[in-house]
This record gives structure tokens, sequence and C-alpha cells, in this order.
């Protein structure tokens, strides 16, 4: 299964924040949203980097309550790993593990096209252990 097809069931949605926005109205979209990571676009809506949760723990840890007051871009992660909606799903798995990140940008020809999460994934793939199953249930029903 590719990229694709998931932004084909989950659509093609992308929450974004801007890099001048402040930390504060950022933290406030990821809540309203129920998000754990926002795309960081620049006034031309340009992809420049992700926000999240993560971003968030590590700016109170290291400046206290004053990084509500800062802007996005001097908390956001600068190095976005992206994929296409052509990769594979058990690829983009991995290039997840091994970036360690949850979320990553969807991008087709230089435009932002989706967002995946490892949640996404994850359910893709149990929904299919979930179909195999049922494929097999059925066929030992056939032969009974």
């Amino acid at each position: 299964m590719t990229v694709s097809e998931i932004l084909h069931r989950k659509g093609r949605q992308v929450s974004t924040v801007r890099s001048i926005d402040a930390v504060e109205a950022a933290i406030a979209k990821l809540y309203d949203e129920r998000i754990g990571a926002l795309v960081v676009v620049d006034r031309w809506g340009k992809l420049v980097g992700m926000f999240s949760e993560r971003d968030v723990i590590h700016a109170l840890a290291r400046h206290g309550a004053a990084a509500l007051e800062f802007e996005v871009h001097e908390l956001m992660t600068p190095d976005v790993t992206t994929c296409t909606p052509e990769d594979r799903v058990d690829a983009v798995m991995e290039v997840m593990t091994a970036h360690r990140v949850r979320h990553l940008p969807v991008m087709e020809n230089g435009q932002l096209v989706g967002i995946v999460s490892m949640g996404d994934l994850v359910k893709n793939r149990l929904d299919e252990k979930e179909q195999e199953a049922a494929v097999l249930r059925d066929i030992t029903r056939a032969r009974r």
C-alpha cells in the first residue's frame, strides 16, 4: 500500500502554522485540533519546518514559560523529513523510525499535499491484518 491510499482515506487536510507566529498560538492550535504536530510554512506557504509537542517540551525545559513568547521558527525542527504519495507504507514507517519522528509531510512536485502520522500508518497496518484474518476465517468456514 502507498501513502496516496492512506491520504485518500484520511484526507489531505494539513494543519499549518506560520514561522513568525507566536509559540503560544501554535500550542493552542495543537490543543484545539487535537494533533501532535504542525507543518511550519513561510509567508509564501513553503515548508520550512515542523513544530511538535516534542518541540514544546524541549523549549519549556530550556527556557521555561518565556518560551511561549518566542516565534515558532525559534523552536521548530527545521530539518524536515518528507515522503511522497508514491512511497510504500512500510518504507515510510522505516524512515519515521530511523529519524525518530511521528509525522511526515507528504510532498509532490514541491507542493505540500498531505501529512501522515505514525498513528495513520499503524492504523493502516491493523486494518490490513484484520482484512487478512477475515479472509482466512472465510476460507476456513468454506472448507467445513
